[in-house]
């Protein structure tokens, strides 16, 4: 597999101490705790991922 190229959530917080990444390698979402990155990461489907990030949009996930 290609490296990933990861890219911070523009909600994560300032401090760092909120961060999500997320990394699309054109089948699937990768995302991952940046104060951890060694550690394993989620994939998630680009159908789930699109319902995920517009719950988030809409207000309904906080």
């Amino acid at each position: 597999m290609s490296e990933l190229k990861w890219l911070k959530s523009s909600h994560s917080e300032a401090s760092g101490n909120a961060c999500v990444e997320v990394a699309d390698n054109a089948h699937q979402i990768a995302v991952r705790d940046s104060k951890h990155p060694e550690l394993p990461w989620a994939w998630v489907g680009r159908e789930a991922w699109a319902h995920f990030t517009g719950a988030v949009t809409e207000g309904r996930i906080i």
